[in-house]
């Protein structure tokens, strides 16, 4: 998996081109609200990164909203049946939960990229 990604701070932004604007755009990830940003060369997605990040930051701050949003740690998959079945053998075969199993698909396809 190619992730098109900035990282500042802790913080991540997925960059997607826009060729109709010929310019690039980043939305910062895993807020309680949006924040993004634009540019056309690399360092004007960081100038602007930093700029909208402490924007939102400062934002929050006053407002005294929590900046991130919090994972629960849960969340639902859906898969045509026989993928299901699949996975549930092999997780059994396995000696795992079907959890487990998604876990380190999860975790085998982060490191991936």
């Amino acid at each position: 998996m190619t992730m098109n990604t900035m990282e500042l701070d802790g913080y991540t932004a997925i960059i997607r081109y826009n060729p109709e604007t010929d310019e690039f755009r980043g939305e910062i990830q895993g807020l309680n609200g949006g924040a993004d940003f634009y540019g056309r060369t690399p360092d004007d997605l960081r100038r602007e990164f930093r700029a909208s990040l402490d924007f939102f930051l400062e934002t929050c701050a006053k407002r005294g909203i929590t900046p991130r949003k919090q994972a629960s740690g849960k969340f639902v998959v859906r898969l045509p049946a026989d993928l299901h079945a699949k996975a549930a053998t092999a997780a059994s075969a396995a000696g795992i939960s079907l959890n487990a199993l998604v876990e380190r698909a999860v975790r085998h396809e982060l490191r991936a990229g």
